[in-house]
């Protein structure tokens, strides 16, 4: 079991475009379906696995290119570090000050910890200033623990 680590910040309004952000339906539209919704749907399941919006359900970050992954790490203390320092580094960003508490972060990462230790998946997000937003994730693999099926990005 290692762990990979994702790191996204963009617009809000890009963030808030869901439809980018979640899989194709496992089934496609049925024979005679309208024209715009087979389009549609190829669509989506082209881009899905390409583009660089973190995904809904986090093990699906698993299917993005490999390019996008920030760090890979054996134990879950490691990759609880590197949410730490991510955190830190963005912190004077977030547009809640409640956010930037040092406390409140430092409890996260070792929240982080305990769940990556245990085989699941870690995701946080913070509104910026300007509207912006920043999405961290650190993804179990090998197998990851909801989604088995899903391969490691970087075998």
């Amino acid at each position: 079991m290692h762990h990979h680590g994702y790191l996204w910040t963009g617009p809000k309004e890009r963030f808030d475009n869901e439809a980018l952000r979640r899989p194709p339906h496992p089934d496609p539209p049925p024979v005679g379906s309208k024209p715009e919704l087979i389009q549609r749907y190829r669509e989506v399941a082209e881009e899905f696995p390409n583009v660089d919006l973190p995904p809904l359900e986090t093990a699906y970050w698993l299917i993005k290119p490999r390019s996008l992954v920030h760090g890979t790490w054996e134990e879950a203390k490691e990759a609880a570090s590197w949410l730490g320092e991510q955190l830190a580094e963005n912190a004077h960003r977030f547009a809640s000050e409640r956010d930037r508490d040092t406390t409140r972060l430092s409890m996260l990462v070792n929240s982080a910890a305990e769940r990556l230790d245990s085989g699941a998946d870690v995701s946080l997000g913070f509104y910026l200033e300007r509207p912006s937003y920043l999405s961290l994730a650190a993804v179990t693999c090998s197998p990851n623990r909801l989604k088995p099926e899903l391969a490691c990005p970087l075998t």
